[in-house]
């Protein structure tokens, strides 16, 4: 029986120098052109599941505690929490094997294939968020890492603030595959004056165990 390819809705036209398959995903592990920052990394084939319960206490996704208030993130053995509302809190496996099993217990979805997911980091990618949409990714009333659900470049996201300190700044962001094209055609266009760049996983990799 013939595998079945899954495809990632982020496309970048730049030179791959590095690809790697993982679970039937084609990987970019580096791109030719990288530069230290800002740069955006597409993450779409890192598994990524919901989580639904009226009682979300009393559950611990691969092991973990859940954040108790909405927009509260844990980060914890390569798994990001974050908190959504009062029953349903979002998980994703930032692992670098990206190989995590959703949970066989109800309430979970996989939601890995119908949304896309980018890392925008390094120095001034905050100033390209501004351009995209009024959320206060620097809110110094919250502590990192932290969740924010709402428009970013008119489309309903959900933006997870990981650092905010100077060239490890950091942020992922979700939304629905369906808006792919225009998503990172927005991004890339508001991010031109920064220098903004695409990089592989690997880049990803390194940044993130630096946090």
């Amino acid at each position: 029986m013939k595998e079945i390819k899954r495809v990632s809705p982020v496309v970048i036209k730049s030179t791959p120098l590095k690809i790697e398959q993982r679970d039937n995903w084609e990987v970019v592990m580096e791109y030719s052109g990288e530069g230290d920052g800002p740069c955006l990394v597409d993450l779409s084939h890192r598994p990524r599941f919901d989580l639904q319960d009226s009682n979300l206490a009393a559950q611990k996704p691969f092991g973990m505690g859940i954040p108790e208030t909405p927009g509260d993130c844990v980060l914890e053995n390569g798994i990001l929490a974050n908190r959504m509302n009062g029953t349903q809190v979002s998980l994703y496996n930032l692992d670098g094997d990206g190989t995590a099993i959703m949970p066989d217990e109800s309430g979970y979805t996989d939601v890995t294939e119908s949304t896309l997911c980018v890392a925008l980091i390094g120095k001034n990618v905050f100033s390209i968020c501004e351009k995209l949409t009024a959320l206060d990714f620097m809110d110094t009333q919250k502590k990192s890492p932290f969740l924010f659900q709402g428009p970013f470049s008119h489309v309903p996201c959900q933006i997870v603030t990981m650092n905010k300190e100077g060239e490890n700044s950091g942020l992922i962001l979700t939304c629905s595959r369906g808006y792919g094209r225009d998503m990172i055609d927005s991004i890339f266009h508001a991010g031109e004056e920064f220098g903004l760049k695409p990089a592989g996983e690997a880049m990803f990799t390194s940044w993130i165990k630096g946090l």
